[in-house]
């Protein structure tokens, strides 16, 4: 589709499914343009969604869109959600695994924050949402997923002290347990692995996409400039007993 040139814009990552399409959909329904960058194209349109098919653990392909998504839009919001779990312990993880989340999860954001910051700069109340996960706490079988989503609070912190004199706020969501396609996939329902997630969270249900979209359109709201280098763990109480990062 065709978004003018001076429209403000939110880029979402991995919009096509799940948590990103959330969000997404969220933006749309108050007249936001969303650009959104996939290794998959969505099976869902909207008039004011424009979709763009790259591999964000390539970066070369990576710099390329973004150089190109920077010339071609006002990008005044940024949410990095796109991400990929890579199962694994310390004794089966891959350097293989560990390149592909760090390029997804560290390096695609900060050529992304790059490339949108002139822009972001610009418009005077720009924001960046980065999506981490309950998981930076620490989660069995997740050694190289936890460690690159710990490493988004890192990056989130500290972009949000270097741009806090642009008015830029840069914020991230923790997502705990979240019923999308992916979860149930794994996770069928009445299987004892499922049960047993139902029973660590503290208010009885899992999430959906929707409790995840809702808080980032906290952070992403242009009145909400005093709040940045945040996390918000969206997760049902399963960070309870928990110590914070």
């Amino acid at each position: 589709m065709s978004i003018a040139k001076d429209r403000p814009v939110t880029v979402v990552s991995g919009a096509s499914n799940g948590i990103g399409r959330a969000i997404a959909e969220a933006l749309l329904d108050t007249g936001r343009p969303v650009v959104n960058l996939d290794h998959a194209l969505p099976n869902w349109d909207h008039p004011l969604l424009a979709s763009f098919q790259v591999d964000l653990t390539d970066e070369a392909a990576t710099r390329q869109v973004a150089q190109d998504m920077a010339a071609r839009y006002n990008v005044t919001a940024l949410v990095n959600n796109a991400g990929a779990t890579r199962p694994g312990t310390i004794d089966t993880a891959t350097t293989g695994q560990l390149d592909d989340v760090v390029g997804l999860h560290l390096r695609a954001p900060l050529l992304l924050v790059q490339a949108f910051l002139p822009t972001l700069r610009a418009s005077g109340e720009g924001r960046i949402v980065n999506m981490s996960s309950r998981a930076a706490l620490g989660k069995g079988d997740r050694v190289v997923y936890s460690a690159t989503k710990a490493g988004m609070i890192g990056l989130t912190r500290t972009l949000a002290m270097e741009l806090g004199p642009d008015a830029i706020t840069v914020n991230a969501i923790g997502p705990g347990p979240i019923a999308t396609e992916l979860f149930r996939s794994s996770n069928p329902e009445g299987a004892p692995q499922t049960e047993r997630i139902l029973k660590s969270i503290a208010v009885g249900r899992m999430g959906t996409p929707q409790d995840v979209a809702r808080a980032v359109l906290f952070f992403l709201a242009p009145e909400n400039g005093f709040v940045t280098g945040q996390v918000l763990y969206v997760c049902g109480g399963t960070t309870l007993g928990v110590a914070p990062i």
